[in-house]
């Protein structure tokens, strides 16, 4: 393995951190890499040509009270592939609260789970909010160019998506939103067009927009909601796209105090707004269906008069009943456990001409984080590639192929400690079917402290992996990734 040392940045954390969420599989790093000739165990395939990209925390700094592990600052890994050669970088994303952080050596912003009056940073000052805006949740390629985003709204932060170099922050020819872009933009791999939407504390407290493939803002408008919403994802069809008044959302009597608290409305429905992908506020079509809270969306697609949109319902939203796994002083982090909140794989069916909503569970089967080949988003998919998650911690364990045409479902454990991310589906070149190609993932091996990136036959992926690239160093859990093809660079 060749490897070049890039940069180290300042780091004020304990060597004997014991916080659930800053060791073991959430180990944070501090050093950045450039490299390649990798050891490989297997073959790397010649017709697998993209980038690999995956989002990570990274906490650098003791917080300013409690620590949760969506504060940490956004850690970029990138594995590039062609003619069966691999070549590995990781960078953390400079975003304002990074750089200022740096610069002071701690933190400044209150975590997500403390109220922002405890922050340091003057309102604004790095963030577009009191919450700060660390583009560590997921990451797309829009226009060859990779885009960091943070769940809550902000800025989305750019990257050359195989050296991982900073470009700066989207602008579209200055007309960025004011309220930002929440995580979860979407690209449609068949016009190049990244579809987006933002929630506020204002009203009208949610917008939709449409950027074409060149950079410009074509679509934004209104969605009205009642109140301060918190909606995780969308999805999207050849003509539709799909966003979300999920009955889980700020408790407003707390918001009006300045704590950030959800509460979950039993009696309330889900609601779904149907928008013409360029459409305006008078063109959104709203369907109801049972109450829950919805983190991820697999895909939607067009079916005669209907819509189907395919994701995970939550039967256990707040937790209820769950077990303390972690230590007592960890209370409160139940929910990041999918476990305790029984992901399941759901459809729901939107009828355009009567109207009415309906909807099946899928799979008996806790998972999440889904994904799928990408020429399929917005089209008909079979297939989705779903995380299975370790008990009592946020982190996967194993994944599982889940045919949604038959309700077969192949699963593919790792080891005791290893723990894997979020798996792309990465079509081979010259692919025909949309199974044909690769899952590749990173695994975290905390017995024998290292990293690889597994690749899988995503037609079978309980084989033996097709290949294991050695990694520089053992990376920290996180969120999202994605997959981009070469052609897409």
């Amino acid at each position: 393995m060749k490897v070049e040392l890039r940069h180290t940045a300042d780091s004020g954390l304990p060597p004997d951190d014991d916080h659930p969420y800053r060791s073991g599989v959430w180990q944070p790093q501090q050093r950045e890499f450039d490299a390649w000739d990798m050891d490989v165990v297997g073959t790397i395939p010649d017709d697998l040509s993209g980038v690999y990209l995956r989002n990570t925390e990274n906490p650098l700094f003791e917080p300013i009270k409690r620590y949760h592990p969506f504060d940490g600052d956004a850690m970029m890994h990138a594995i590039s592939f062609a003619n069966g050669e691999a070549r590995y970088a990781n960078r953390f994303v400079r975003t304002d609260a990074f750089l200022a952080e740096q610069e002071a050596k701690q933190s400044l912003w209150a975590g997500i789970t403390e109220h922002p009056s405890n922050a340091i940073a003057d309102h604004g000052w790095g963030a577009r909010t009191m919450m700060k805006d660390n583009a560590s949740t997921d990451v797309i390629v829009h226009g060859g160019v990779a885009l960091a985003s943070f769940y809550q709204c902000g800025e989305l932060y750019k990257l050359d998506p195989r050296t991982l170099d900073n470009l700066g922050k989207s602008e579209w020819n200055g007309r960025f939103p004011a309220e930002g872009v929440s995580a979860h933009p979407k690209i449609d791999e068949h016009t190049g067009e990244l579809l987006f939407f933002n929630y506020s504390q204002d009203a009208p407290y949610m917008h939709y927009g449409v950027v074409s493939p060149e950079g410009e803002l074509s679509t934004y408008i209104d969605v009205p909601v009642p109140g301060p919403r918190l909606p995780h994802d969308m999805a999207f069809t050849e003509n539709w796209s799909i966003l979300n008044d999920l009955p889980l959302f700020w408790d407003p009597e707390s918001l009006a105090n300045g704590f950030y608290s959800n509460r979950f409305h039993r009696d309330m429905p889900s609601r779904f707004a149907l928008i013409p992908r360029h459409g305006s506020t008078d063109d959104i079509r709203w369907f109801e269906a049972d109450p829950t809270f919805v983190l991820h969306w697999t895909n939607a697609y067009e079916d005669g008069d209907e819509v189907v949109l395919d994701g995970f319902f939550q039967h256990n939203p707040t937790g209820r009943g769950a077990k303390q796994v972690l230590p007592a002083e960890w209370k409160g982090f139940e929910t990041l456990d999918l476990n305790v909140i029984e992901c399941r794989a759901h459809r729901w069916r939107f009828n355009l001409v009567t109207g009415e909503t309906t909807e099946e569970q899928m799979s008996d089967r806790v998972a999440e984080f889904p994904m799928i080949n990408g020429r399929h988003a917005g089209r008909r998919h079979r297939y989705s590639y779903n995380a299975i998650a370790t008990e009592g911690l946020f982190a996967f364990h194993g994944l599982v192929k889940h045919d949604l045409d038959t309700g077969n479902e192949e699963v593919v454990h790792f080891d005791d400690g290893v723990y894997l991310s979020e798996t792309v589906m990465a079509p081979r070149d010259g692919s025909t079917t949309e199974d044909d190609g690769y899952l590749v993932t990173f695994s975290s091996d905390i017995n024998n402290d290292w990293s690889e990136c597994v690749i899988l036959d995503a037609a079978r992926p309980s084989d033996e992996p097709v290949a294991r690239i050695r990694l520089p160093e053992r990376i920290s859990s996180g969120t999202h990734a994605t997959w981009a093809p070469l052609a897409d660079l």
